[in-house]
């Protein structure tokens, strides 16, 4: 796990690296009072898989927001297969 990890054009907020084969690495954006589009917006707009670029298979982008007005989290996830480039 990195928090913080330094990307293509700035800072994922936590990203996991598995060690196990098969498993997918995830970059996770956190928002508040936004949307989780605007987070998977973000992951894709500034590049952070760049900095995996040597990570073979596929990789989860997570988009988490947290809405204080209701006091509700939400998510969303896509899959990028680097090999597939889907």
């Amino acid at each position: 796990m990195i928090k913080e990890a330094t990307t293509g054009k700035g800072f994922a907020d936590v990203v996991f690296i598995p060690f196990i084969p098969d498993i997918p690495a995830m970059i996770i954006e956190l928002k508040r009072n936004v949307s989780t589009e605007s987070a998977l917006d973000q992951i894709k707009e500034k590049k952070y898989y760049a900095s995996l670029e040597h990570y073979k298979g596929e990789l989860l982008f997570v988009g988490i927001n947290y809405d204080e007005k209701t006091k509700e989290h939400s998510c969303r996830i896509e899959r990028l297969n680097k090999d597939h480039s889907s």
